[in-house]
């Protein structure tokens, strides 16, 4: 990545304050989960269930596509690689590096980016796929953030948020349009006993 990239990436930690990271490691902590649960939750009460079987796929296909690059073609975090880039999230607080490095004890952070692949992902299902006007402006403004977030914490480098961002559009389009036609009429309720 860094032959790929250099350190572009780096200028986005050149504005660093306090604040400034805390709310990016909120946004990328919290903001990315409730974005994903709460879609699901309210696809799932407003009885969209055609979009909640396509959200689901679509989720499947995402982790499926990038699984093979995350065991085969592992990528340090920038704030690990790059000169005067620090990984501002595990600095945090030392829960968040146990807790971090629990799952991942080498902290890599590979191509492509699930936080981008995953938030572009929901925010398409939501701005096309449903009539929440005050979630999509949510959505919409969280996934910005996210995507800044990964940046500017020093965890993904710019060509793993274009590849998330494109392995999201792949994956709705495959979602909402070829599988389809395929589980229309799968009936969900037998999945929510």
């Amino acid at each position: 990545m860094l032959i790929l990239e250099g350190n572009e990436v780096s200028h986005f930690q050149s504005m660093a304050t306090p604040m400034l990271t805390y709310f990016n490691g909120i946004i990328y902590l919290l903001g990315f989960s409730f974005l994903l649960l709460f879609t699901f939750v309210a696809l799932l009460f407003t009885h969209n269930t055609e979009v909640l079987k396509e959200y689901v796929i679509a989720f499947t296909l995402i982790y499926l596509a990038a699984y093979p690059f995350y065991i085969f073609f592992p990528v340090d975090v920038t704030g690990n690689v790059l000169p005067g880039m620090i990984p501002l999230l595990y600095q945090l607080n030392p829960a968040i590096l146990r807790i971090v490095t629990i799952c991942d004890p080498s902290l890599n952070n590979c191509f492509p980016s699930l936080h981008a692949a995953l938030s572009v992902m929901t925010t398409l299902f939501i701005l096309f796929r449903t009539n929440l006007r005050r979630y999509k402006i949510f959505a919409v403004l969280t996934t910005i953030f996210i995507l800044f977030a990964i940046l500017y914490l020093g965890i993904h480098w710019i060509t793993d948020m274009i590849g998330g961002i494109i392995l999201a559009f792949i994956a709705y389009f495959i979602a909402t349009r070829i599988f389809k036609t395929r589980f229309k009429d799968e009936d969900i309720s037998l999945y929510m006993r």
